[in-house]
């Protein structure tokens, strides 16, 4: 039963991460813009104790992988993107950053999860570019050419050291 319990635990900080983009989502369409902002910060925190939780408790899965990475397209590809549209007034350029950003998200996700490196990430991880799209947002500041390069960061295979 204990055992059951620790297994668990990391999946429900990886659920928060999830819950916390639904929120920020949600609070976007409701015109809280802030409020959506601090969400996707919200998610981060979620997201930087899942994977060490699991480590630290030995406790590592495939299922917990596969749900973080789902879970960080939502919180961290999706919600950033809204967020930015949102914010932004809608053109051609906007559009393209608009969609562009969770697709390469996934995309940087799906090759980290195919082929993990050690020390280093291959891309800007998309944990990095969901917090500078927050802290835009917590400004109420947009801008097509940062979303769009943030989405190019991701997928350049740029190595940046771990934390």
């Amino acid at each position: 039963m204990l055992n059951h319990l620790v297994r668990a635990v990391p999946n429900l900080f990886t659920l928060g991460n999830l819950l916390s983009g639904v929120f920020s989502i949600t609070f976007n369409m409701n015109g809280y813009l802030q409020i959506a902002a601090i969400f996707i910060f919200l998610s981060v925190i979620f997201d930087f104790f899942d994977g060490r939780l699991a480590r630290r408790l030995k406790v590592n899965s495939e299922f917990g992988v596969e749900l973080d990475s789902l879970a960080d397209i939502v919180s961290l590809g999706v919600a950033p993107a809204l967020l930015f549209y949102s914010l932004e007034a809608p053109t051609v350029f906007t559009t393209i950053a608009f969609m562009l950003f969770p697709t390469m998200g996934a995309l940087r996700l799906a090759k980290f999860n195919v082929k993990p490196t050690k020390g280093y990430f291959m891309g800007l991880p998309i944990t990095a570019a969901g917090l500078v799209m927050a802290a835009m947002g917590i400004f109420l500041y947009s801008n097509a050419f940062v979303t769009f390069l943030l989405s190019i960061l991701m997928v350049t295979p740029v190595r940046i050291k771990k934390l």
